[in-house]
């Protein structure tokens, strides 16, 4: 990649078809590709080449998680009561997996190697863990009051890490002893200044890095990306060579190539952090519709799905049919 930031407008495939996404892919240059899963149907495309259907109109679609190993992607909705996707990746239909219930809400997803799939349930404060086939094994509240968790992602020790948008906390889920929990492993803040404003979304998306070392998060209100030891619970913010990350939301890292969607400023800004994970340069800024509002992102198969959402535009507006569209950033 270039040296120096590059401006791009996303290559659309088939104008038409744009018009009625609610999913997108970006295939990012120089990242490393993931390798096929071993159980996706014999008879599946690349994930780039197929559109993924949704069954129902009106969706505001915001996580997405992905099973490598048997090969789905899951997608979550934050108006349908709680409402899960699936697909097989490669194949063109997207159902409801798991289907509304009164209280639930979906927004950050992640797939452990069991293939386990955890849900941060953003206002409802609580983490859902929901087996392969859709049985429910745990409902873990956090207790707090104006909790809102937003992203998840299995950590290195297999646990998974949640963050809170509205509370300054990184919650941690694992099971110990046939016993699910849920725990405050980290109040961030002495170092992450949250806005006083609870509905502000402060710490958004959320990876870890492949040395097992350390946890990246995105602050949305202010731009910053902060690295967290996962050893120390050390807090450090990552220098940044380029403009605040305003409005981050979801990560995806292939290598030390970070992916960073920025939801309302319709931008995904590709980063390259340096050996210690402690400083950024922006090597590619690319510039997303103003007809979509694109929320978070992961890798299938070399191809990097983004959700798009449509958060801020009215529902009539939205697709009856969300599709996987291939995007390319130059």
């Amino acid at each position: 990649m270039s040296s120096r930031p590059r401006s791009a407008a996303l290559n659309r495939v088939g104008v038409t078809a744009l018009l009625v996404s609610a999913v997108a892919v970006v295939s990012v240059t120089g990242v490393v590709g993931v390798s096929s899963p071993a159980a996706a149907s014999p008879t599946s495309r690349p994930a780039a080449s197929v559109s993924y259907d949704l069954p129902e109109a009106g969706v505001y679609l915001e996580g997405i998680g992905i099973d490598q190993r048997a090969g789905y992607v899951y997608v979550s909705a934050t108006n349908r009561d709680g409402t899960i996707y699936r697909g097989r990746l490669g194949s063109p239909e997207l159902s409801v997996w798991v289907g509304p219930r009164a209280g639930d809400n979906g927004r950050g997803i992640a797939v452990d190697a069991a293939g386990r799939v955890y849900v941060a349930g953003g206002p409802s404060g609580e983490v859902r863990v929901l087996g392969r086939d859709g049985s429910l094994l745990a409902e873990l509240a956090t207790g707090a009051t104006g909790s809102f968790l937003n992203d998840v992602w299995i950590g290195p020790d297999g646990a998974a890490y949640v963050t809170d948008s509205s509370l300054p906390i990184v919650w941690r889920v694992a099971r110990q002893h046939g016993t699910w929990t849920i725990q405050n492993w980290l109040d961030v803040s002495a170092t992450v200044p949250y806005t006083p404003a609870l509905t502000d979304f402060d710490l958004g998306g959320i990876v870890s890095t492949p040395d097992r070392r350390y946890l990246l998060v995105a602050q949305g209100t202010t731009g910053a990306l902060w690295r967290i030891d996962l050893h120390t619970k050390a807090v450090r913010q990552v220098a940044v060579d380029g403009a605040p990350l305003l409005n981050a939301d979801g990560l995806a890292l292939r290598g030390r190539t970070l992916v960073v969607v920025q939801n309302f400023v319709r931008t995904i800004t590709t980063l390259r952090l340096s050996a210690d994970w402690g400083s950024a340069r922006v090597s590619e800024v690319t510039a997303t519709p103003a007809t979509r509002t694109l929320t978070t992102a992961d890798f299938a198969r070399g191809d990097l799905l983004v959700v798009d959402s449509q958060f801020g535009f009215p529902a009539a507006q939205v697709p009856a049919i969300g599709r996987v569209i291939p995007f390319r950033i130059r």
